[in-house]
């Protein structure tokens, strides 16, 4: 079977262009193991195909708003899509902190503001704020504020930028971790990030080395399972603070990310992962 991949526009990579160029092309690999046959297109080229005649699968770590666009037109068609549109636009910041707090995963206390208003809610300081109608582009996107005066530094020049929504996390103190997963896979990876080699921004620095408190490694893997199901992103990745308590929270979340410390591990879970879907997809077909 022929299958359609599509790659991340490098502007939606920030520093991880090799990062998610290799996830992807190794699972396009161990796909073809599987004896898939594969087109690979970046999201600029995607948008310019027809919708095919006969639905077909399609890979994505697409991000770009007119590539979303088109998979919305081929998943109405018929076709296979992993990662699912709505998925992807689950994790702009806006929907995925409504999406998060309103079904109970345990995320920092937050609010969503509007930069052109000027009155605001009673904040908590420190706090993170962060665009709101798009996924992280630049570091300028996510911003550690410790005073009211900072906040509105940063609204500011949001407002600048024509970003019109920024998202406000109170800052959780403990220790940060990176977890990845895959749906329906025992494949789960988590580990301590390091400033030095798993960093886009050296934002990490903020909550300080890490102190190694005890937690709940089955809890976290399901609250970021709740959170995969919740936000229809079945290749996950997100960050989460563990407090000294050993209580978690999660941060971010994150439609395909890098996998780039167990990128191996990764990609096989991944290509298993779209093996099933697409064997499912197909058997329906066949049946219909």
């Amino acid at each position: 079977m022929n299958i359609i991949g599509i790659s991340r526009g490098n502007q939606y990579s920030p520093n991880h262009i090799g990062n998610d160029t290799a996830i992807f092309n190794e699972v396009m690999k161990q796909l073809a193991i599987y004896g898939y046959s594969f087109n690979v297109y970046t999201e600029e080229e995607y948008t310019s195909l027809p919708v095919p005649p006969h639905p077909i699968p399609v890979v994505n770590m697409a991000r770009d708003k007119r590539t979303i666009l088109s998979l919305y037109e081929w998943q109405q068609k018929g076709c296979l899509i992993i990662t699912p549109p709505n998925g992807i636009e689950n994790c702009i910041r806006q929907a995925m902190t409504e999406i998060l707090i309103s079904n109970q995963v345990n995320h920092p206390r937050s609010w969503i503001i509007s930069v052109n208003q000027n009155a605001r809610p009673m904040l908590t300081y420190p706090c993170w704020i962060k665009r709101g109608d798009s996924h992280t582009i630049t570091k300028d996107d996510v911003c550690y504020a410790q005073t009211p005066h900072e906040v509105e530094t940063i609204l500011n020049e949001f407002r600048k930028r024509n970003i019109p929504i920024a998202i406000v996390n109170e800052h959780l103190q403990g220790d940060l971790i990176k977890f990845y997963g895959v749906k329906d896979s025992p494949f789960f990876y988590w580990f301590y990030p390091s400033l030095q080699t798993h960093s886009k921004f050296g934002l990490e620095k903020i909550n300080g080395a890490s102190q190694g408190f005890h937690f709940d490694i089955p809890a976290l893997r399901s609250q970021a399972n709740l959170a995969s199901t919740l936000l229809k992103v079945p290749i996950y990745g997100g960050d989460a603070i563990v407090s000294e308590e050993g209580n978690i929270q999660l941060i971010d979340f994150n439609d395909w990310p890098s996998f780039a410390p167990c990128r191996k591990e990764a990609s096989n879970a991944i290509a298993r992962y779209i093996h099933q879907q697409i064997s499912i997809w197909t058997s329906n077909h066949q049946q219909e």
